[in-house]
């Protein structure tokens, strides 16, 4: 038989019950191996009631000191109950003094604390009798989120001033650093918000006319991974020569805020509106047809009249197609009798055109050359180019190598270099 004696208004806060006729202490806490919240017990006596019922700051102080038990419990262990016990009188009867002791001697849940309007100063001073002074039945999350993000960036020699602060709650950074940002201005101090705008003013204007582009060896809606770099580091560069006194948590939301926009425009645009991709209609023309085919001997044929460009259809092809071991892909046309094949893996290139017919039954001679590629930029450069011209179109792109060999020690170079 459970009868409950005394409770408060959150949920959360323990609970006094009576069970069998003895006082017991019963919390929420953990949860089990099939992730259902766990609930543990142990046994109080009158005086402690009292107190509990009486003194809400010692009531949370308890609960705080409880809390690593339950969690060392894990997901089916027991109770400490003799811990437990020990930390009644020390906690709920003792004077001020001692209770600041005893928290100097325990495992106990900091956040719990704040969440419930603890004062983080003198808890980090070790007075957490002062701290509660003020303490609320009604738990703030949120404040325990910014004093753990705090403490995260104080370890990183991150202190954060009003425009600092200002900038990362425009963002929505302000409390979880991985949150793709996004523009909040009513999240900002109205006082401060002209200067937060002109900080993300000096990283557009930085960053005007700069684009991140598709790689779709990344998925369909995979980007380059370079050109974020290069707009990343643009915005920086011109926040910390405009604002030196930001912080990098700062510098970094903005850069990060102006590389995921450019991202989601480029994503909204159909692939043949996307880069060299979108090419000139008219300048494929001449060519009737193109084969697409990749390193597992999948194939997919493009026609003059199909609605879509030849780069848009290719590049899907390999958004579908590209994996870790499937890094190889060709553009074939067999009307000209000459060819692209991209090497993923290498960051290389060739061209392959046919020199000489074959006669009588005999096989037709080619001749390739090679030429590095610098990332997929490069690569849909290329592409086009070859699209729009053919092999020819590809001279003023890159240098072209005849030898296999002479490729590999140039990409060593690079390699070495890079």
């Amino acid at each position: 038989m459970r009868d409950i004696v005394f409770t408060r208004r959150s949920g959360w806060i323990p609970q006094v019950i009576r069970e069998d006729g003895e006082l017991k202490l019963m919390l929420g806490a953990g949860a089990d191996a099939n992730h259902e919240p766990r609930t543990f017990t142990f046994p109080i006596g009158e005086a402690h009631l009292a107190v509990i019922r009486e003194d809400l700051a010692r009531h949370l102080l308890l609960w705080s000191a409880v809390l690593p038990l339950c969690d060392a419990a894990g997901t089916r262990g027991r109770l400490d109950e003799n811990a437990a016990v020990a930390l009644l009188d020390p906690i709920l009867l003792s004077a001020p003094a001692d209770v600041d002791a005893a928290f100097g001697r325990i495992q106990w849940d900091r956040g719990r604390l704040i969440a419930h309007g603890a004062d983080i100063d003198l808890l980090e001073r070790g007075q957490v009798c002062a701290a509660m002074r003020a303490a609320t039945e009604a738990s703030d999350g949120k404040r325990v989120q910014e004093h753990r993000a705090n403490r995260r960036r104080a370890e990183r020699g991150q202190v954060l001033g009003p425009l600092d602060t200002a900038i990362l709650k425009y963002t929505g950074q302000y409390l979880h650093g991985a949150t793709i940002p996004r523009r909040t201005p009513d999240a900002v101090d109205p006082a401060l918000l002209p200067e937060v705008m002109r900080v993300i003013a000096t990283a557009e204007l930085a960053c005007a006319g700069m684009r991140i582009g598709r790689d779709p060896r990344r998925g369909k809606h995979g980007t380059d991974k370079r050109d974020w770099e290069r707009m990343a580091a643009t915005a920086e560069a011109a926040v910390r020569r405009a604002h030196p006194g930001l912080v990098d948590d700062a510098v970094g939301t903005v850069s990060f805020l102006m590389c995921s926009e450019a991202v989601d425009r480029t994503r909204s645009m159909p692939m043949e509106d996307d880069e060299e991709a979108a090419g000139d209609r008219g300048g494929s023309a001449r060519k009737t047809s193109l084969s697409f085919t990749d390193d597992k001997d999948a194939e997919k044929k493009w026609l003059r009249s199909h609605p879509r460009t030849a780069t848009a259809e290719f590049w899907e092809f390999v958004g579908d197609r590209y994996a870790g071991n499937n890094e190889v892909f060709t553009i074939e046309d067999e009307a000209m009798g000459e060819g692209i094949q991209l090497h993923f893996y290498a960051d290389s290139m060739a061209r392959i055109t046919t020199a000489r017919e074959g006669e009588g039954g005999a096989d037709p001679e080619y001749r390739v050359e090679y030429s590095l590629v610098d990332g997929i930029r490069g690569y849909r450069k290329l592409v086009s180019a070859f699209v729009r011209g053919g092999c020819a179109a590809l001279d003023e792109h890159g240098s072209w190598m005849s030898d296999a060999a002479e490729l590999e020690r140039a990409r060593r170079r690079r390699d070495s270099a890079g």
